[in-house]
């Protein structure tokens, strides 16, 4: 069983990891997977358990439930504009109080002018700080008590202390001016500014989340909101998601398609550019299957419903996007071991700070004097404590994880909603690390580098024949017949809008093909046993087009062969192409292929692939991807049909071909809704590109933390720099990412 809870109030990796251990403890629960950009866990469970004990859970870790009713409001516009209504909220307020004391504090910078006194501005600071941590900071601080209680402490616990801490010196500074405790610099305001600062970067993150994940909404909003069907004859308006299988939709050019479905009547060019990523609409006519939310343009359709609900493409679509951005790149795992040790090592290096600075006071005095030249924040006066305190919350305060959890999630987000966009489905996400080591791509022949369906390719006339009057011959008695091979001839036969003619006396000879008269004339279409009449030049050309992996049937009239047609899987437009680029980009070609090794020889050598297995029994293609594999070969199996998935599933990345079979595609990594081959080439593209983001993150969101941590030790660094470099961090990870969308996948 498997569940998606939607969590409330997750900001940084440290979150995630909080709520990940909390739901692994339930007993029950077999896997988690938390994604800290939508804000999602997704549970994996082998027994029932109720919603309650998942709601404890990410209780216990600081967090909250919000879909304790609805499963599937993962993403929502009213839920997304709550939270950045609430995130700016917050930090107006905070600022609202935040502002009055910084003019508070201008005079006595200036002029050293106390309005009120010392005591009336110290208590001033307090009472201002205090109501910014209780009010607009309130969340940070509950969230950081729940996570502490329960010793899985998140981000918010070190904004929390180094809040607090810098609080509490503002309680020892007013105390002072009352006679009743030490001298002490108070850095109370400090303390309302760094929630303020805080809450900015929050508003600020929250805002470019939402927009990073607004694709997914907007791919669930392309649906059509209501359709009109035919009920008893007369045309009804139904709102779409009451739409059921067989019900007769009518669409009228220019509105969308509510459902998948079958044309049953009428022809029109429908534009499937949000499905397909092609801007040319395609030709759909009886007969023809179409995709909801797609867009009739030109006439008349009326479509037979065969897909509602969660069955349709676009709603397939949205999930395996979702399930894309749940998965985890290899390169996290390293991520996520620093981030669930880092709030304790924090903690931990916080109070050394803090202990070393009371005790080895001298060790940082000449730093001090020396940066209070060039940093006019710098001031060694204040005494030994204050100092200490001052460098602790810097700390505390910059050693946030925030940056290093959202450097993988985001950029996979981005990466898998310009992949939606471009037709290309991520739907696991270690399949963009692995990408890049491909060295080997294996192919399946059928519906893969061809068509998947037989294609008249050759009509050749005898005797001076023409080609309309074989074809309409041919088709005549096909219109009977319900081989595969009929469909093709009959296919070319409608394009060519040939009028048929009558046939009597049908037969259906096994083995050999069928036969009729027309005009009281015998006419067959099968194989040579039809006649005896082959002379060397027919002979010739049955040979030629069966060296070319093509079928060929004789058409017959009388005693006189009128001609030959040739049948085949034909290859697809761009395979050639786009397997040329796959041996430019360094790739090991290999076409793997259930048919005998003369059709496999001849399809190979169009495509001009590097190696050709052939007669390979549908069980035994996952076994030939192992045996490249413990050659030391990294592999991506290409393929489209039911036997393709145990291949598509043992290799390292499996890509499946979108118009294939669903459990192919089930079973691929990356997934080609056009099912082109030049398809691959923007799938390996976009791969590399949001790897490449993906290291670019990390890297800035360690080398901030490398370089950022020392300088709040030594006392250097103000509090209120740290908490703006910490916003900064993790506000620029997630802008980085969304620079993906830019990427050109052509």
């Amino acid at each position: 069983m498997k569940k998606k809870l939607i969590i409330d109030g997750m900001h940084c990796a440290g979150c995630a990891n909080a709520v990940d251990k909390q739901l692994e403890a339930i007993e029950g629960v077999t896997g988690v997977n938390v994604n800290l950009t939508t804000d999602t866990a997704t549970v994996e469970y082998d027994q029932p358990i109720d919603i309650d004990v998942f709601a404890n859970a990410i209780s216990k870790a600081g967090y909250t439930l919000a879909n304790k009713e609805d499963d599937e409001s993962a993403f929502s516009d009213e839920r997304e504009e709550e939270k950045v209504r609430n995130a700016y909220n917050n930090m107006w307020w905070s600022w609202a109080l935040t502002i009055p004391m910084i003019l508070w504090m201008i005079p006595s910078w200036i002029a050293d002018f106390h309005f009120l006194g010392m005591t009336g501005m110290e208590a001033g600071m307090l009472t201002l700080s205090a109501i910014i941590l209780i009010i607009p900071g309130r969340e940070t601080l509950l969230s950081a008590y729940r996570s502490a209680v329960n010793l899985s402490p998140n981000m918010d616990v070190l904004i929390a202390m180094g809040s607090l801490a810098a609080w509490s010196t503002g309680i020892v500074a007013l105390l002072h001016s009352l006679g009743l405790a030490p001298e002490f610099h108070s850095f109370a305001m400090i303390s309302g500014m760094i929630m303020a600062f805080h809450l900015t970067g929050r508003y600020i993150e929250t805002k470019a989340r939402g927009s990073a994940s607004k694709a997914i909404r907007e791919l669930m909003k392309l649906g059509a909101k209501e359709a009109t069907i035919l009920k008893d004859g007369e045309e009804v308006k139904v709102p779409a998601d009451e739409l059921m299988p067989g019900d007769i939709m009518v669409i009228r050019p220019g509105e969308k398609i509510p459902t998948d479905g079958l044309v049953t009547k009428g022809q029109s060019m429908v534009d499937e550019s949000i499905a397909t990523g092609e801007s040319m609409p395609v030709d759909r006519s009886e007969g023809d299957e179409v995709i909801g939310a797609t867009i009739n343009q030109e006439g008349l359709l009326h479509v037979k419903a065969t897909k509602v609900g969660k069955n349709t493409f676009l709603s397939q679509i949205v999930r395996m996007v979702e399930e894309a951005q749940g998965t985890k790149v290899p390169i996290q795992d390293f991520a996520d071991r620093v981030t669930a040790v880092f709030v304790p090592v924090v903690l931990v290096m916080a109070s050394l700070t803090l202990m070393t600075w009371l005790i080895f006071p001298d060790l940082f005095n000449g730093i001090l004097i020396w940066s209070a030249e060039y940093l006019p924040w710098v001031n060694p006066e204040w005494g030994n404590t204050a100092l200490a305190f001052y460098a602790m919350i810097a700390v505390l305060v910059i050693a946030c994880p925030c940056a290093l959890g959202l450097a993988t999630p985001t950029a996979l987000m981005e990466g898998s909603a310009l992949g939606a966009e471009n037709g290309i489905l991520i739907r696991k996400g270690e399949a963009i690390q692995l990408m890049k080591d491909i060295d080997t791509v294996v192919l399946d022949k059928t519906g893969t580098i061809t068509r998947g369906e037989p294609q008249v390719t050759d009509i050749l006339n005898i005797e001076s024949n023409s080609e309309e009057e074989i074809l309409t011959v041919a088709a005549s008695l096909e219109k009977n017949s319900e081989h595969p091979l009929a469909k093709a001839i009959l296919r070319v036969a409608h394009e060519q809008e040939l009028k048929l003619q009558e046939i009597n006396d049908f037969k259906a000879v096994s083995g050999k093909g069928v036969q009729g008269s027309i005009d009281g004339d015998r006419v067959w279409i099968g194989n040579a046993s039809f006649t005896d009449e082959i002379n060397r030049e027919v002979l010739a050309e049955k040979q030629r087009l069966e060296a070319e992996a093509k079928t060929v049937v004789y058409v017959v009239r009388g005693h006189s062969i009128l001609g030959l047609i040739g049948i085949a899987d034909d290859i697809k437009t761009d395979s050639k192409e786009a397997i040329a680029r796959m041996k430019q980009m360094g790739l090991k070609t290999i076409m793997l292929t259930g048919d005998n090794i003369h059709t496999a020889k001849a399809i190979g050598e169009r495509v001009e692939v590097d190696e050709i297995m052939a007669e390979v029994l549908p069980g035994d293609k996952a076994d030939k991807v192992a045996a490249l594999q413990q050659q030391g070969r990294k592999v991506a199996m290409i393929g489209d049909g039911i036997n393709d998935a145990p291949a598509l599933t043992k290799a390292d990345v499996g890509i499946a071909i979108g118009t294939g079979t669903d459990i192919a595609i089930e079973s691929g990594d990356i997934v080609l809704v056009k099912g082109n081959l030049m398809e691959v080439i923007k799938a390996i593209r976009l791969s590399n590109a949001t790897f490449r983001k993906i290291k670019q993150n990390l890297f800035w969101a360690f080398f901030y933390n490398l370089i950022m941590i020392p300088l709040a030790i030594i006392g250097v660094l103000h509090p209120l720099l740290a908490e703006v470099a910490m916003a900064f961090s993790s506000i620029n990870v997630v802008f980085n990412s969304r620079r993906l969308r830019n990427t050109k996948l052509q």
